[in-house]
């Protein structure tokens, strides 16, 4: 409500008692969106500082104000060491003006992200300080004023559209009015609670409210209270700083939960699918039956089936669904269950392992959320936030996008390529012949890059967890093993003409690794 016409008519009023008589000293903008005014009248200052930024709309008082000595421009000079005659508060408008000797107008347009200064001379505006608003040019301030018929017959008469005809009240006072049941009640009640909050709003008092997002200037006193004020002035200033410090929280909050969340949701899929599968082969799923079954059946079998009936003779000829590689024949596709039935009992200990390996990550994330969504001290959530190995910069966004996704393990980097495209930038701009390159065998995937480090060899653990990086940013990924290439990054090259991600390894080892996420 810090810009609802029930305010800025009090705060309007108490500008008239102390500005006027008062010159205009300074007007000046040293950030964006950032007005700052200096009256003065030879004893002592006072300042206005407009804040109109997408993120919070909100005039506020400072006691002094040190102006920059570079990145600042002078604004609105017409009206420097003009004398204020007087401060209108425009009749149902979220709109007040401070009136100058000669005819001129600063005129404030509390609008939400379309509020805007407006210097006005003879009534026609002149200058606008947000200049993308143009349309403020056309604004009349004599037809600002607007009427509004208060009474309980009209207030019957639009019993269908409350929020539109009583306009000023505005979401804060509707949102209240729910709380208090006004929904459920009966006409005769609901003009009753009308009467009693259209009191309420003029009355000199003030709160900031929190209610559990963000901290909510009100006039009403209801929900979680922060703090009450009977001074306008005061109680506007503590809602900016206050506001300011939240807004910040709640921006670097977001994108930490957003992050943590999406882990949640991919380590989630990834243990159901795990589950699953260890379910499947715990249960009698037989690989070597299958492979049989499609070595018998090659010659029916086509590249790009994704599943195949065949008649199984080891169980009286009962039709069988074999799931297929659709980017393998059908050989192939055979091989690789006569792989995973030789590796069976691999397959469920590393399944098992990585199964209870991704619970202690998801517990640990699901700790992360909870002391993120609770915190309310920017440094303690920065803290919780490096912590958790999350990246987000003071602004709250995503910090210059890099062609991977870094990880660490045992003192080793190891880079991930985000897409085909990215996996170009990372192999051929951003490795060296020395590095150690990975890839999903035969599927597309990401290219995976082990840091070389001077003097070092690359330790058997680092490079099966970069395997499994590898696997799990594949089309294997589901898979309880995924063949995975290696080999130093000297041997691998890009044809001309080739398509983004696609690249020629000219010598290559082959290891055999579990997917993963993270460690």
């Amino acid at each position: 409500m810090h810009n609802n016409y029930y305010f800025l008519r009090q705060l309007s009023a108490v500008l008239d008692r102390r500005l006027k008589g008062f010159m205009a000293a300074a007007c000046f903008s040293q950030q964006k969106d950032e007005l700052i005014l200096e009256f003065n009248d030879a004893e002592t200052s006072f300042f206005i500082r407009a804040t109109l930024t997408p993120a919070l709309c909100c005039l506020s008082f400072p006691d002094a104000f040190a102006r920059a000595g570079k990145n600042s421009i002078d604004l609105f000079s017409e009206i420097i060491l003009k004398k204020i005659t007087g401060v209108r508060q425009y009749e149902n408008e979220r709109s007040f003006s401070i009136a100058f000797e000669d005819d001129l107008l600063l005129l404030f347009k509390m609008h939400g992200t379309r509020s805007n200064i407006i210097l006005v001379r003879n009534d026609r505006p002149e200058e606008l300080f947000r200049h993308h608003l143009a349309g403020d040019l056309a604004i009349d301030p004599r037809a600002l004023d607007r009427s509004m018929t208060w009474s309980q017959g009209d207030f019957e008469g639009h019993l269908d559209a409350l929020p539109t005809h009583y306009f000023t009240f505005g979401q804060e006072v509707w949102h209240y009015l729910k709380a208090i049941g006004f929904d459920t009640a009966n006409t005769k009640a609901q003009w009753t609670m009308m009467e009693q909050v259209r009191q309420r709003l003029s009355e000199p008092e003030y709160f900031i409210r929190d209610d559990g997002e963000r901290l909510v200037f009100s006039l009403l006193r209801w929900g979680n209270i922060v703090r009450t004020f009977t001074d306008p002035l005061k109680a506007i200033n503590e809602f900016y700083h206050a506001a300011i410090h939240t807004a910040a929280v709640f921006a670097e909050k977001k994108t930490a939960l957003q992050q943590l969340r999406a882990q949640l949701a991919s380590g989630t899929r990834y243990l159901e699918k795990s589950r699953l599968k260890l379910t499947e082969i715990l249960s009698g799923s037989e690989y070597k039956v299958w492979a049989d079954l499609l070595m018998a059946n090659l010659h029916r079998i086509k590249r790009g089936d994704e599943t195949t009936t065949v008649e199984n003779f080891y169980d009286e000829n009962k039709p069988l669904r074999i799931k297929l590689n659709k980017d393998l024949n059908a050989q192939k596709n055979a091989e690789i269950y006569y792989r995973k039935a030789r590796h069976q009992p691999t397959e469920i200990a590393k399944l098992k392992e990585s199964i209870a390996r991704k619970e202690n990550e998801l517990e640990i994330v699901r700790k992360n959320i909870a002391a993120i969504t609770g915190e309310t001290n920017i440094k303690n959530l920065r803290r919780h936030v490096e912590q958790a190995g999350l990246r987000v910069d003071a602004k709250g966004k995503q910090p210059v996008s890099l062609p991977y996704h870094e990880h660490l393990f045992k003192g080793f980097v190891i880079w991930v390529g985000k897409n085909a495209v990215s996996n170009d930038f990372l192999t051929l701009k951003h490795t060296f012949k020395e590095d150690l390159w990975l890839h999903a065998k035969d599927v597309s995937g990401s290219h995976v890059i082990i840091k070389y480090q001077s003097g070092k060899k690359f330790p058997k653990d680092v490079i099966e967890y970069a395997a499994g990086l590898a696997a799990f940013h594949s089309k294997r990924k589901n898979e309880s093993l995924c063949p995975v290439t290696v080999t130093p990054k000297k041997f691998v090259r890009k044809r001309k003409g080739d398509p983004p991600g696609m690249v020629v390894v000219e010598r290559e080892d082959v290891i055999l690794a579990t997917p993963r996420a993270t460690e």
